[in-house]
């Protein structure tokens, strides 16, 4: 049996580019597909936010409001999305929204009220890490709000939503979407790696128990939410690279910006991964 050889510090100084480390990789029978999908992976990601910094520039100048939600299960890969989109803006007319629970003074006010204070200004892009819709699933999950409330905001959401549109906000909906096995095995991953264990809460614990009661109210969401004026994309997450860059491509996707012919990179999102609610027949979460 041949015995797989590395890589020597004198290949990585023969080599020049990615291309040529590609080539030697292959030559040495090393993990070749694994880098080689890793290297692809930084190369598009890199032209994708090339776009992203040309379309925040046109937004600002055209003072375009944008609200990009990101909304799934735990472990869906929310937060290291928005990361990618964000890593190279303008913090200036770039925002991330990430709300904390409710005070005692917000939960007296109407639900809406504190996600309207953070919408977009003109020429602003803002992208929120969970929205108005924690009411729509988590909440009823984990009996964080009365059936009255839930039943209210399944209502009011669609006609919210309208009056931002028709005021010309421009609202693009994700919902992220895993398979119940990978969202265990990212768990997993989180209590073992000391950088991520904040991440692992309460609440995740129960997302796997009450995995077909999540799944029960976020098929009500999408039946009361989605609209033609502000409809819902579904994006497969269970390989987190593809879904990043396919995230982007669908926002890129909706923007006629300045220089966007120049782009070196499909701006066309992969249907197989991005598709509106409606034309995801088969769920994987």
């Amino acid at each position: 049996m041949n015995k797989r050889k590395g890589l020597t510090e004198e290949d990585f100084k023969s080599v020049t580019n990615n291309k040529e480390l590609l080539a030697l990789i292959e030559q040495k029978n090393s993990a070749f597909k694994k880098v080689s999908k890793t290297l692809l992976y930084d190369d598009e990601l890199r032209l994708l936010q090339i776009e992203l910094v040309k379309l925040q520039h046109w937004l600002s100048k055209e003072n375009k409001r944008v609200a990009v939600i990101f909304e799934g299960r735990d472990a869906a890969g929310k937060g290291g999305n928005i990361r990618r989109f964000m890593e190279h803006l303008n913090p200036r007319s770039s925002r991330l929204v990430a709300l904390n629970k409710p005070t005692e003074v917000e939960k007296g006010q109407w639900y809406f009220q504190r996600y309207i204070k953070e919408l977009p200004n003109p020429g602003e892009i803002v992208f929120f890490d969970r929205s108005w819709y924690n009411r729509a699933v988590v909440e009823p999950v984990m009996g964080f709000c009365s059936e009255n409330q839930y039943k209210e905001f399944l209502v009011q959401v669609p006609e919210f939503e309208h009056m931002m549109y028709e005021d010309g906000l421009i609202i693009i909906k994700f919902w992220l979407s895993i398979s119940k096995e990978e969202q265990l095995k990212r768990f997993e991953a989180r209590k073992e790696n000391p950088l991520k264990r904040w991440k692992f809460s309460p609440v995740d614990k129960k997302g796997q128990a009450l995995w077909d009661k999540y799944t029960h109210y976020k098929g009500e969401m999408f039946s009361k939410t989605h609209t033609s004026y502000s409809p819902w994309m579904i994006i497969k997450t269970n390989d987190k690279k593809t879904a990043r860059l396919e995230a982007m491509r669908h926002v890129l996707s909706q923007f006629d910006y300045e220089g966007k012919e120049d782009a070196k990179t499909i701006l066309n999102p992969d249907p197989n991964v991005v598709m509106r609610y409606y034309r995801s027949n088969i769920q994987i979460d």
